[in-house]
């Protein structure tokens, strides 16, 4: 199941480390876009529905490293 969680940072810059720290990550292989005027991070992977999803949980953990919140 494909699932799509979306993020907002305080500017641009902070969502382009975010973007660029998922391009090699190690957790789950990942699809990102930025939109919203380049402050804000489209996030999309493949989920296995296999039970808890780690990938999500991880995902909010980044974020809020990078001072974001799902939004």
């Amino acid at each position: 199941m494909k699932t799509e969680i979306r993020f907002r940072f305080a500017t641009s810059q902070i969502a382009n480390r975010f973007v660029h720290e998922l391009k090699d990550w190690p957790v789950a292989q990942v699809n990102t876009r930025l939109f919203n005027g380049g402050d804000s991070v489209k996030v999309t992977y493949e989920y296995d529905q296999s039970g808890f999803d780690y990938t999500c949980a991880e995902l909010d953990d980044l974020a809020e490293q990078h001072m974001g919140q799902e939004v």
